[in-house]
């Protein structure tokens, strides 16, 4: 019998299995340990155990992306008004000035039309957004001439410089009625003459808004100084045959109704009348006081609606064709002044498509350059500092900039912001070129009537009177007596001086 093996020795064999599940539980508490505890309180709302990690990349990307345009817009806002709190504090102190209390604060006036493609709100929001502030920390007053269509702003102030004339003492052959709104300006300018009320001392001055807009100042200048007072015998057929359209128009809307419509509708302005065989079957009916009063009172015309909106003034047409040769015949009215009112261009940016949204973006981003520039031009127009502009060949801003355009040796109203025509639609070269077309064919088969009468425009072209002409597109005309007469705004070197010291002072703390 084999002896028993005796002494100290495992009394239990150890598996892998449990080595392995003795290094699990160790991992186990090890990590417990570790893991932070959670709060109570958010243990006890149901909310989960939230480990500190990054995000996921496509997380990354959208915070990345929505922080970085956040930041620049926000930015962008808080140097734009910074920018515009610079130069309405420039021109603050003019608002602290005392006036007689028979005296007006100096008024300018604004000029401003749809731009090309768009509607005339897309103007009014710039100017309330850029050049308001400026005007209102001045204290200035303005008014305001909007067009909604090409042609608007040039026919207003066309009649405003032709009215001016006659005020100081040009004489007209022809008795023109006047528009509603310009009686109640002349009866408020006289009640105001009469009580001794008078305006402040000073400069008054323009402030166009847009290429397109001064593009249609300058023309209505030359056409009011050197167009006649009275309209042409074309422009006057050519308002005639417009109204009897319209009065067409009109009458052909009301035959156009069923005579049923027409017949209940005199029966029930007088019940009276019947037809002939009843009037035979009762010769002895007579009409009662109170059916003689109701076709009375049917008969009175009916008061205007206030709720109806008022029909739109009508644009004549132009007093005098945009060519240099037409300018040169025209005699200089001897009640010109020797300068005309300054003028301040004013940008006006306004690019549209799909494809042009990457620098419509940037240009959103960049809000603060543009309100720098505006705040500029409209507080030199508060501060009230002019010069002349620049003759053709005088060495200029403004013409290094457009060196390659090849327009050096043109009058600096000319160049001004001409930028901008390149951003505007194509549509409206489009439809331009679709109505000289029109005109061209009319002209050619002679079936074009005395109001389409040949005549030549700016670009030297043969049509239509007014058919042809577009403000917009045509290059610009200038005769050297209106030209030379011009005045634009500048700002003092000085006062440009302040607004830097405000930037480096007052603008850090803010």
């Amino acid at each position: 019998m084999a002896e028993q093996p005796t002494g100290p020795g495992p009394t239990a064999s150890s598996s892998p299995a449990d080595g392995g599940a003795s290094a699990e539980g160790a991992a186990g508490r090890g990590a417990n340990a570790a893991a932070p505890k959670q709060n109570p309180a958010f243990r006890a709302m149901g909310l989960p155990k939230l480990r500190a990690r990054l995000p996921s990349r496509n997380w990354l990307i959208f915070f990345g992306v929505v922080g970085t345009w956040t930041g620049a817009l926000t930015y962008d806002r808080s140097e734009k008004k910074r920018a515009q709190r610079k130069w309405c504090d420039l021109v603050a102190p003019l608002s602290k000035e005392i006036l007689p209390t028979n005296t007006m604060p100096r008024r300018v006036t604004i000029y401003l039309g749809a731009p090309p493609g768009d509607g005339l709100m897309t103007a009014r929001e710039h100017f309330h957004e850029y050049v308001k502030p400026v005007l209102v920390a001045a204290a200035l007053d303005w008014d305001v001439v909007e067009g909604r269509r090409e042609g608007d702003v040039r026919a207003g102030l066309a009649e405003r410089i032709r009215a001016e004339r006659k005020r100081m003492g040009e004489t007209a052959a022809s008795v023109v009625m006047e528009d509603e709104e310009d009686a109640k300006e002349e009866a408020v300018k006289a009640s105001r003459a009469g009580a001794g009320i008078g305006e402040e001392a000073g400069v008054k001055g323009d402030i166009v808004i847009g290429r397109h807009t001064w593009k249609e100042y300058v023309r209505g200048l030359h056409e009011g100084w050197l167009g006649p007072l009275d309209p042409p015998p074309e422009v006057v057929r050519r308002m005639e045959a417009e109204m009897e359209r319209e009065e067409r128009e009109k009458n052909g809307s009301k035959e156009d109704t069923p005579k049923e419509q027409q017949g209940d509708s005199d029966e029930t302005k007088n019940p009276t009348d019947t037809t002939s065989g009843s009037a035979e079957s009762s010769p002895d009916q007579t009409s009662t006081p109170d059916s003689s009063s109701a076709q009375e009172a049917s008969e009175q015309p009916k008061p205007a609606d206030p709720s109806k909106p008022k029909p739109r003034r009508k644009q004549p047409p132009p007093f005098l064709p945009a060519s240099l040769s037409t300018y040169e015949s025209s005699s200089f009215p001897p009640s010109a002044p020797d300068s005309l009112p300054p003028s301040a261009p004013i940008a006006f940016p306004h690019l549209l498509g799909f494809l042009n949204t990457p620098t419509r973006m940037y240009r959103f981003l960049t809000r603060r350059r543009l309100a720098d520039d505006i705040g500029r031009a409209t507080a030199a127009v508060a501060l009230g500092a002019y010069g002349v502009y620049d003759e053709p060949g005088a060495p200029s801003v403004a013409a290094a900039e457009h060196a390659e355009d090849d327009v050096s040796s043109a009058w600096e109203q000319e160049r001004v912001l001409m930028q901008e025509e390149k951003e505007w639609p194509k549509s409206i070269r489009k439809a331009v070129a679709e109505r000289r077309d029109k005109a061209a064919k009319e002209v050619a088969s002679g079936a074009a009537d005395e109001d389409a009468s040949p005549t030549t425009a700016a670009g030297g072209e043969v049509g239509g009177k007014g058919a042809l002409e577009s403000v917009w597109l045509d290059r610009m005309v200038l005769d050297p007596r209106i030209a030379g007469r011009m005045r634009k705004f500048i700002m003092p070197v000085e006062d440009e001086e302040r607004a830097k010291k405000w930037m480096e002072t007052k603008g850090k703390k803010e």
